[in-house]
């Protein structure tokens, strides 16, 4: 790999990238819009024919645009980009920028198509139209799974952006005992609680940690923290002789505290949004832009109004655990989903469209003007075969899975054969909606790659480790160490360089903790990092707003919340409707969406499946389980398409639905089979204290087959359909022979 593409600055990529995307719109979209699709704005769309003022109802294009851009956006492009840097900045970068530009903006303009042209219909009803009533029962079933699945992965960084939880740091073998060794000048501090019987020790930074018997099984502290011990009886002291220290029994727990800023303000942002709700229908009809503007203002405000929650009477209520988020979260989501739209959900959207293409372009522009260099390097040969801390895998197939939205994502397709096609007033709109908007979130994945690229590597893995885990990269991260470009990964004597370096000027990552108040090391999932990376860049590029760091990092954390929780009410909403369409196969009142009992029972069925995955689950298993069956969705949606494009008479421009399609068909089999071998590692073949239980295990198995076979029946009935119009096409060119 040439060294020149490490340590380069981010404004010539950003320019690039920006560049290549103003292509692709200009010629590709236009193309598929005129070769591919031929839009008419002749024809009657679905939202003129059936226009009922509700659910079909004619739209202006960029209002339609914002509408459609919120309800796609959730947060796989800022997470997911994030979690891919494992294999270094290079190979999710290509991945997004030709994936958005040839697969995922292709499938979204081409199902919007294929929706308008047959009134609207969903992606499972035009696969029934098309395929057949057994593929397009495939297809609504794969959905539903993937919808929980989706929601329970964009659930679960929610939980570890915020949630409190301990870590155990004991040692369970007696021979290899766990030994916490202070520095010399800074004392371990004890605190004994004694209505509970827990001693809480203040370990100071610089302190030592051995976890096994080489020299080299160590971790040094840079940062501060508290150790729990569920007992009055003081840590056992280890001879001075042998080194100090304290000796962790199995029952030693690491504390880390909840963020109760970053809860306090997206818990805030329900009564603003119903608030909102309220003011555009109640108070002052019709006033949009009016009220998401007072909305907005109100949540920037509560932003701010967070600062003073953290040590005041009001943590207590903010700081949770990882239970009470998972809990707050179903309720969350069962209130949303069972609650007319225009109250909750509505206004939510609104809020999100003006936050998110609001912060994007800010973002964007922090970029240009901070230029901050890359310092992940171009590939990360440590993790490229595998062994990351999120994929262990290799970068193929792995970075295809990681990288959904923001490249190609199955997702999309529910909306583009969901409420936007009932909206679109021209034919024309296609274009910029259905492909533009992707485009949006190509580059949404793209400054979050860079946000989070721009970090020093050791901060990137501080918080993308966890704490229960890094022990076991500690040999990785030494190879990882470089000289703050990536130029030198792997030299040791360039790492022992940089880790005296890094010792001299201390570590950024304590520093930022201190100034956000909260405690960012181990918070994997993506959003930390992300927000960390955004806030660094908003302070570089905007010198004058100095000292804001924690204001510009709960801001970050919050703005990711919203594109959470909009996906989670709505995909919520979306999972309960096609849950009861198929109960109301076997008891027909299901079938009505008005019925209670009905609407609250699927309801709480969806969201008891995206809670049970998040409760039982780490970001490192649901993730990969998520992109998966994102990309399996996606590769249903093309597979339909294809066959649309054919009884349109396109037979020769199947190629541009077929490519994407066979590209992701490879990826995504292979990654299945990494994933069904490692399901089964995780219940047999690792030591028994970190393996998974036989019906946890056996359920990830017995789902991902279940998608393949759903997947497997649409392609099956997707090729006879080719087949058939390829005979037919063939016929008739030997007939005019």
């Amino acid at each position: 790999m040439p060294t020149w593409l490490n340590g380069l600055p981010a404004m010539p990529l950003m320019l690039g990238v920006l560049a290549v995307l103003a292509i692709a719109y200009r010629y590709y979209s236009a193309f598929l819009a005129a070769r591919v699709a031929a839009l008419d704005d002749t024809r009657i769309t679905p939202a003129h024919r059936f226009n009922d003022g509700r659910n079909f109802h004619p739209t202006h294009k960029w209002v339609l645009f914002g509408h459609h851009f919120a309800a796609i956006s959730g947060a796989g492009p800022l997470i997911g980009p994030v979690l891919a840097l494992q294999f270094g900045y290079l190979p999710g970068l290509i991945w997004l920028v030709i994936g958005v530009c040839l697969a995922g903006a292709v499938q979204d303009m081409m199902v919007m198509f294929a929706s308008v042209r047959r009134g609207g219909k969903s992606l499972a009803g035009i696969a029934r139209e098309e395929l057949g009533p057994t593929a397009g029962t495939a297809a609504s079933l794969a959905i539903l799974y993937i919808i929980i699945i989706a929601l329970a992965g964009l659930g679960i960084v929610v939980v570890k952006a915020l949630a409190g939880e301990t870590i155990p740091y004991g040692s369970t073998n007696p021979a290899r005992p766990a030994i916490l060794i202070p520095p010399p000048d800074a004392p371990v501090s004890r605190t004994l609680d004694v209505k509970t019987g827990l001693t809480t020790y203040n370990v100071p930074p610089g302190s030592i940690y051995h976890f096994g018997p080489s020299p080299e099984d160590q971790l040094r502290f840079e940062e501060p923290f508290q150790l729990v011990y569920p007992t009055a009886q003081p840590l056992q002291r280890r001879p001075a002789e042998e080194g100090g220290g304290y000796l962790l029994p199995p029952t030693a727990k690491r504390i880390v505290s909840g963020s109760s800023w970053g809860t306090f303000t997206i818990a805030a942002t329900i009564p603003i949004a119903l608030f909102v709700g309220m003011y555009m229908n109640k108070l002052r009809p019709g006033k949009v832009v009016e009220a998401s503007l007072i909305g907005a203002a109100l949540v920037l405000g509560a932003t701010f109004a967070g600062a003073w929650i953290p040590g005041s009477p009001l943590e207590r209520l903010f700081d949770l655990t990882r239970e009470e988020i998972i809990l707050a979260m179903g309720v969350y989501g069962f209130v949303a989903a069972v609650l007319p739209v225009w109250l909750l959900l509505g206004p939510r959207d609104y809020l999100s469209t003006f936050l998110k293409i609001g912060t994007i372009v800010l973002l964007v522009v922090g970029v240009l003007l901070a230029n901050p260099t890359i310092q992940a390097p171009a590939i990360n040969p440590v993790f490229l075969q595998g062994g990351g801390p999120y994929f262990n895998g290799p970068v193929f197939p792995y970075v295809f899975i990681c990288i959904m939205c923001g490249a190609i994502s199955g997702f999309h397709a529910l909306v583009a054969s969901g409420t936007t096609p009932k909206m679109i007033d021209r034919e024309s709109h296609i274009r910029p909606i259905g492909y533009g908007a992707m485009l949006m979130e190509g580059l949404v994945g793209v400054v979050a790659l860079i946000a989070a690229a721009s970090m020093p590597n050791k901060m990137y893995y501080d918080i993308n480790i966890d704490l229960a885990r890094k022990p076991d990269f500690v040999n990785q991260l030494r190879l990882i160490e470089q000289d703050g470009h990536g130029h030198a990964v792997g030299d040791p004597a360039a790492a022992a360089a940089a880790r005296r370096a890094q010792e001299a000027r201390g570590d950024e990552l304590v520093a930022i903790e201190r100034q956000v108040g909260e405690q960012l090391h181990g918070r994997t999932g993506g959003a930390v990092t992300l927000a960390v990376g955004m806030a660094r860049i908003f302070e570089d590029a905007m010198p004058f707003f100095k000292g804001m760091l924690s204001y510009w990092y709960h801001f970050a954390i919050m703005f990711e919340a919203l594109f959470i929780l909009t996906t989670i009410d709505a995909g919520t909403r979306i999972g309960r409707f096609l849950l009861q369409e198929n109960l109301g196969k076997i008891y027909r009142p299901f079938a009505n969406l008005e019925w209670r009992p009905g609407a609250w029972l699927a309801t709480g069925l969806v969201v008891g499946g995206w809670c049970y995955f998040i409760a039982t689950g780490t970001v490192d298993t649901i993730w990969p389980m998520f992109g998966l069956a994102n990309q399996l969705l996606a590769l249903i949606a093309l597979a339909v398409v294809s066959a649309v494009l054919i009884s349109e008479g396109k037979l020769k421009y199947v190629w541009v639905t077929m490519l994407p399609l066979t590209f992701v068909g490879i990826t995504t089999s292979t990654a299945a089979a990494y994933e069904i071998r490692r399901f089964y590692a995780m219940m047999y073949l690792v030591e028994p204290a970190k393996r998974w239980g036989e019906f946890k295990g056996w359920l990830n198995i017995g789902l991902t087959f279940f998608l393949i076979v759903c997947a497997a029946i649409v392609l099956v009935a997707a090729t006879r359909r080719w087949l058939d119009a390829y005979d037919t096409h063939a016929r008739a060119r030997r007939a005019k022979a």
